[in-house]
């Protein structure tokens, strides 16, 4: 998966007018695809994904080579056709994703209201400062995402996501809560939490960009999510990681956990609201032992003993 081409996609294809059915398999293609934008998912599989008609994600296909979003090249093994190769265009995905923010830019030094309230998919993180707001530094972070090889475009059937592996916590065990003066002495324009706590960031960030997708296959509208403040989401994953002793690894495993919940899926959106119910999504998402919470040996045990302490007592039993 390629975080980077994901953003452009929904930055600069939105931008350009790009909508509907295409807009969702661009995405589709993007999250397949390796940072030089090469993937071959079988069209089977993005119409399953997607919820819609093979024919349907053909034309789509189509009309977006047409536009130049992509080339398509046929692939055969022996003597059936194989899955396509597709490679996006990221060179154009760039510039019109470029368009796009420098446009953001422009009415964010102007105040329009359209940039009002773009800080965060989730308002519990409207604590953290304003002053970290207006730098989200999005794109120097989608770049440090590296390029996930040839192997994330496979046609899926994947059994573990491929970004979990680049998450390592071995090297942020040596990383300190912020206390009272460090806070005030770090300026308001400097990155919160290390690289890794950025990447981790970005992972969910993507994650709760999928559910918005799935969401968009009901009813057809297309609904995306708000950029969040990355300095404040690294932040919260540094603190879960400093203070709460948790791993980038336990993190992105409970924040999977949630999203299979249905209740807890739309109900946490960001680090900020993952470490608040941290100790409930535990207790709520822990596997149901079959054997109950305690041995019914524990029972006997207990109810023996006290038969014979009540004999010992002098009560009769």
């Amino acid at each position: 998966m390629s975080v980077k081409l994901s953003s452009w996609v929904w930055d600069g294809c939105a931008a350009q007018g790009v909508k509907g059915i295409k807009l969702l398999v661009m995405a589709r293609l993007a999250d397949f695809s390796s940072d030089e934008g090469v993937c071959w998912p079988s069209v089977a599989t993005i119409a399953r994904q997607l919820g819609a008609g093979r024919s349907t994600v053909i034309t789509a296909i189509t009309q977006l080579e047409a536009d130049g979003w992509l080339t398509r090249t046929e692939r055969r093994n022996g003597q059936r056709s194989g899955t396509n190769l597709y490679t996006l265009n990221a060179e154009k995905l760039r510039t019109a994703a470029a368009y796009f923010q420098s446009s953001d830019s422009e009415r964010s030094k102007s105040g329009h209201p359209l940039n009002k309230g773009l800080a965060n998919p989730d308002d519990s993180d409207s604590e953290h400062s304003g002053s970290e707001r207006s730098n989200p530094e999005r794109s120097e972070n989608a770049n440090k995402q590296g390029s996930q090889g040839s192997e994330s475009g496979h046609d899926p059937s994947v059994t573990t996501d491929p970004s979990l592996k680049q998450i390592s916590s071995s090297g942020n065990s040596g990383e300190s809560p912020d206390g009272e003066d460090s806070a005030k002495k770090i300026p308001a324009t400097k990155k919160w939490g290390t690289p890794e706590d950025h990447q981790c960031a970005s992972w969910i960030f993507s994650r709760i960009r999928t559910l918005y997708e799935q969401a968009a296959e009901t009813d057809g509208e297309i609904a995306r999510p708000r950029e969040p403040n990355w300095n404040a989401w690294a932040n919260e994953i540094r603190l879960m990681r400093t203070i709460d002793g948790r791993t980038h690894r336990q993190i992105c495993d409970m924040f999977k956990r949630v999203q299979s919940d249905p209740f807890w899926c739309r109900n946490v959106l960001s680090p900020a609201k993952l470490r608040e119910k941290w100790d409930d999504l535990v207790l709520k998402l822990a596997p149901v032992a079959h054997s109950g919470v305690m041995r019914s040996s524990f029972d006997d045990e207990y109810y023996k003993n006290d038969i014979e302490a009540a004999a010992k007592a002098g009560f009769r039993v």
